[in-house]
């Protein structure tokens, strides 16, 4: 009796732990990311944010150019209503932060982690959960401040639409701009596991390269700026680029890389070490 004891538990031991389905992992995570204020606080100030500044650079255009003739000065009209991603970006990355590092904060990724073994399978759960509801209000957001913005700036005789293709692509590119600045914080996050840590590797991520290659030599900073970060992933919302910029495309392409590195080494971190 005691043999077929020993044995029955050596066979419990050699099978992998069953997966409780990735339905339920999905709807687990969307509970999750849904059940903390922090959800919602970062997200209404990502929104509160690009339409509060849309409103303010389109009012102070419109009083600095009264008379502008359709079409404007040559500015990116475009982008002036989207200007405000440049902060919505560091709400929806800390949330994607937060979406990891909050349950490391909790000691509740034990639980998780008891519940789904499968670490890389939880991973990239959290990732579609965040992504599906980041890109969602990345475009709402987005597409609200473009059309408050050229509201205002219709006033002036100076407006772009949506029928354009360059300012239908920006206002899409500033929702997804957003999604993979938050999966980027996510990375780092789960890499990480530390909320202060993380939200610093991000922020740093963000802006410190720029800067640094500001200091080197003339050539080779302008060989090197438009693969950093920050430069890289904003041409996806811009019509008028910057000399030497990379394609709307291209750049986000680039930005999309950096997520992708930090997601493959949480990744990979994620089974090699304990909760």
């Amino acid at each position: 009796m005691s043999t077929e004891t020993s044995t029955a538990r050596d066979t419990a031991r050699a099978m992998p732990p069953a997966s409780i389905g990735v339905p339920n992992i999905l709807r687990s995570e969307w509970t999750k990311l849904r059940s903390v204020r922090s959800t919602y606080w970062t997200l209404a100030a990502a929104v509160l944010a690009t339409i509060s500044i849309a409103v303010i650079a389109c009012i102070t255009y419109v009083h600095q150019y009264p008379s502008s003739p359709p079409g404007g000065r040559g500015d990116d009209l475009t982008l002036l209503s989207l200007n405000g991603l440049y902060l919505a970006q560091l709400a929806i990355g800390t949330l994607g932060v937060l979406a990891v590092s909050g349950e490391y904060a909790t000691g509740m990724i034990r639980t998780t982690l008891a519940a789904v073994p499968q670490r890389r399978t939880l991973l990239a759960a959290k990732a579609v959960v965040f992504t599906a509801i980041a890109l969602l209000v990345g475009e709402i957001t987005s597409f609200a401040a473009f059309l408050i913005g050229q509201a205002i700036l219709a006033t002036a005789g100076s407006s772009d639409s949506l029928a354009s293709a360059s300012s239908l692509r920006a206002v899409i590119g500033g929702g997804l701009f957003l999604a993979a600045v938050g999966l980027l914080g996510l990375g780092l996050g789960a890499a990480i596991r530390h909320t202060a840590g993380a939200t610093a590797a991000l922020f740093g991520l963000l802006f410190l390269p720029s800067a640094l290659v500001d200091l080197l030599p003339t050539t080779l900073r302008n060989d090197l700026i438009p693969y950093m970060p920050a430069n890289a992933g904003s041409q996806i919302f811009t019509v008028i680029p910057n000399q030497g910029a990379l394609a709307p495309w291209a750049g986000f392409a680039v930005f999309c890389g950096y997520a992708v590195v930090a997601l493959g080494a949480a990744l990979f971190m994620i089974t090699r070490r304990d909760a």
